[in-house]
């Protein structure tokens, strides 16, 4: 049996949670291009234990302000995902990057108002790629220590985001 035979089978056998029948279908048809191959440069899923919840190593790319530097990225996934976007956030350590909060959260319109069920996991990491790879400073955004102050404990979908910024 080969090794992508053998991962196809494990990754068929993975609790789903409270998945519906479509986001089971869609996320086992994106977990297996993950695990047959990255699709993103510097980005690799670590095989998951639940359908519904992954982690994604990020390496920053070269020719930017963070070469070589590993974070790791959660994807929580709802019910009806792909009608509802994911939740996706940086564990810790953060990237000091100016639209991504010390407690992880991103403020990328396409994690929330921009959100479209043709989004993938794969056009996500892109874009959050392309956020870090295009900054030219490293540092917090101006209002992170208010934010997690009044974001304690709440999902980032919650947060009403003005997206003002497209340069980074």
């Amino acid at each position: 049996m080969s090794e992508h035979s053998s991962s196809a089978m494990v990754i068929d056998t993975l609790p789903a949670g409270s998945l519906s029948a479509v986001a089971r279908k869609r996320l086992l048809k994106e977990l297996r291009e993950w695990v047959t191959g990255d699709p993103v440069p510097g980005m690799s899923v670590q095989q998951p234990e639940r359908l519904d919840l992954w982690y994604v190593k990020v390496v920053g790319a070269e020719d930017t302000i963070f070469v070589g530097e590993e974070y790791t990225l959660r994807f929580s996934f709802p019910r009806e995902y792909p009608i509802e976007a994911p939740e996706v956030v940086f564990l810790q350590p953060t990237p000091a990057h100016q639209h991504v909060y010390t407690n992880g959260h991103i403020c990328l319109n396409v994690l929330y108002d921009g959100w479209s069920p043709a989004l993938t996991v794969t056009s996500v990491c892109l874009s959050i790629l392309s956020m870090l790879s295009s900054a030219t400073e490293k540092g917090i955004p101006k209002d992170n220590d208010a934010y997690i102050r009044n974001s304690r404990g709440r999902s980032p979908k919650l947060t009403r985001w003005l997206f003002h910024d497209d340069s980074v």
